[in-house]
């Protein structure tokens, strides 16, 4: 099967290579430096928890030309990222359109494949649940269980679940299927925002963010007051025990982001503040919206957004 992995970072090096196990014609997408490293090197992933290296040859191309085909396309890259190739994948004549990753607009994304694209569009949205960083090598370090991807389509049934299926029936890696993943989609975005801004605040230095009782706690609300916000707008909140835990159990989930930030691995779950701040641009679109209060969300992103912004100039 002919497949596009559409971004070499972290999560679509590591996509590549089980897709590559899987027994896939695999090409993958990638610019400048990276484009380099993965002609020369090959696809390099070092598997923490694993301890082992692997190496996979794949095929390189820096533009997806019109006439291009693959039966799959996966577009792995960060939330703000996702608009510059919208128009590229519009103008390909490939059909499945997979958008993996951080997603707070997949109903305006999927409307704007489906309205200029030169063929019909079949898109859907994915979640690959795994981490990791990139070293100057090219080489990624991979933080995961095991291979999982989550999806979903926002229309019923996914018209080319058997073209996934067979994608990875030869590999360790699990498809898992959310019914509402527009819901899903918007509900981590709460979750991630809340623990992004906590490492970002302290650039990174995961130890010291742990004892700061304040943050952590300021934390917990805005979770609870992003969950308010989509409740408000009707979505459910997914997965539902999540919220009822941060809810009922403010003192456990305390204590858990503080073991959480200590953790030796978490240092090495790679994250750039842009996507963050962009997830916070969209969330505030959904916040006025409605008339809920939401003072800990709003003063953590003024917190975050000032030292972004600071930071960038």
């Amino acid at each position: 099967m002919r497949v596009l992995v559409f971004g070499a970072g972290v999560l679509g090096s590591y996509l590549a290579h089980a897709l590559v196990r899987g027994g896939n014609d695999v090409t993958v997408l990638a610019r400048g430096k990276r484009a380099e490293q993965l002609k020369k090197d090959g696809l390099v992933i070092r598997h923490y928890f694993q301890l082992k290296n692997t190496v996979d040859e794949v095929k390189v191309i820096q533009e997806l030309q019109s006439d291009d085909f693959y039966d799959l396309v996966f577009v792995v890259m960060k939330y703000n990222d996702f608009p510059a190739v919208l128009p590229i994948l519009a103008e390909n004549k490939s059909h499945n359109i997979v958008l993996v990753g951080n997603n707070a607009d997949a109903r305006g994304m999927q409307n704007v494949l489906q309205e200029t694209s030169v063929v019909k569009k079949n898109v859907i949205f994915g979640f690959q649940l795994s981490g990791g960083l990139r070293e100057e090598s090219g080489r990624m370090i991979c933080i995961r269980g095991g291979g999982q991807m989550l999806l979903g389509s926002l229309d019923g049934e996914i018209p080319f679940k058997l073209l996934l299926e067979n994608a990875f029936k030869h590999v360790k890696y699990k498809l898992s299927y959310h019914e509402d993943m527009e819901a899903w989609l918007k509900s981590h975005i709460v979750t991630i925002v809340a623990l992004n801004s906590i490492s970002y605040l302290y650039d990174g230095d995961l130890k010291r963010a742990s004892k700061d009782k304040k943050l952590l706690k300021k934390a917990i609300s805005v979770m609870d007051e992003g969950f308010q916000v989509l409740e408000e707008l009707g979505y459910t909140i997914t997965p539902a025990n999540q919220v009822n835990f941060i809810r009922k159990h403010r003192q456990g989930v305390y204590y858990g982001l503080k073991i959480i930030h200590k953790l030796p691995f978490m240092k090495l779950i790679d994250g750039t503040f842009s996507e963050i701040a962009a997830l916070f641009d969209s969330f505030d679109k959904l916040k006025q919206q409605v008339n809920i209060a939401t003072p800990n969300w709003d003063e953590l992103e003024k917190q975050a957004i000032s030292k972004f912004i600071s930071d960038n100039h």
